[in-house]
């Protein structure tokens, strides 16, 4: 601990900006102990607590514009490719949706506090042709929120982190360990929930191809399609005969569903 505290003391601002700037990226990088290690910093006066904030926000926001455009080109497709490597791929662009269309631009003061909303908020506000002013504004708030909290934090409770940080020494490779063992149990039990879910739903699934047969051999069936209407807007492209509702309508909407037919639900 204490020759990376050293080392933090020579290269601080440039760890704290890589670390920010790579994590942001999409790289599995611990950034919060590097937040609280140099909020810590700061209240011993070794570093400069409104540098680090303007460092931080600026790292995040050089990472969430190349997401930003990403998203603009490549729509849809760049946030598959972010839930595909999440631990729940087969909600994480629904619950991505649903959250961004409850808050909007104010989605983005929040954003990297959610697990896996962090990665998709930028791609989905050029998804959905926020403009850029807005985006560079709610964008640049959100990650001064984010970084000042946890730096703020390691500001105050400086004393109680070097507390924690002899335990560590003390301890050895047994603390490390015992986190690694608990992380790793974490993300195998999630990842059997989503096998396990899988299995269960395989035999109702229909692929694009199945699909497009049963269009062109005009078999009866209705299809429901729960995309929400920008993305349909912004991939320019409709299922033929579908009825559009969003998932949160179905309710309220499901008279408009055919009961005589067989129901094919599509969605994102």
């Amino acid at each position: 601990m204490h020759a990376f505290d050293a080392f933090l003391l020579k290269y601080g601002y440039s760890v704290l900006f890589l670390n920010v700037l790579l994590e942001q990226i999409g790289l599995p990088l611990p950034t919060m102990p590097i937040l609280l290690a140099m909020g810590a910093l700061a209240g011993l006066g070794s570093f400069s607590f409104p540098a680090e904030v303007a460092i931080a926000v600026i790292a995040a926001l050089a990472s969430d514009l190349v997401w930003y455009k990403l998203g603009q080109k490549g729509g849809h497709s760049v946030l598959g490719l972010i839930c595909r490597v999440s631990l729940e791929p087969d909600s994480c662009i629904s619950k991505t949706k649903n959250l961004y269309r409850k808050l909007g631009p104010f989605a983005l003061l929040v954003a990297k506090f959610v697990p896996g909303f962090s990665a998709t908020a930028a791609p989905l506000a050029g998804l959905t042709r926020m403009p850029l002013p807005r985006f560079a504004a709610f964008d640049t708030l959100g990650a001064g929120i984010w970084s000042g909290s946890y730096l703020l934090v390691g500001l105050l409770f400086r004393n109680q982190l070097e507390d924690v940080g002899d335990l560590i020494t003390h301890t050895g490779g047994r603390f490390i360990l015992v986190i690694l063992a608990l992380v790793g149990s974490y993300i195998g039990w999630k990842y059997y929930q989503r096998w396990k879910f899988i299995r269960e739903l395989r035999f109702a699934r229909v692929s694009p191809e199945e699909l497009l047969e049963m269009i062109q051999s005009g078999e009866e069936y209705a299809i429901v399609d729960l995309r929400h209407a920008r993305e349909v807007e912004a991939e320019g492209a409709k299922l033929p005969g579908a009825i559009q509702m969003e998932l949160s309508e179905i309710e309220a909407r499901h008279d408009e569903i055919p009961r005589d037919k067989d129901i094919i639900l599509y969605c994102s």
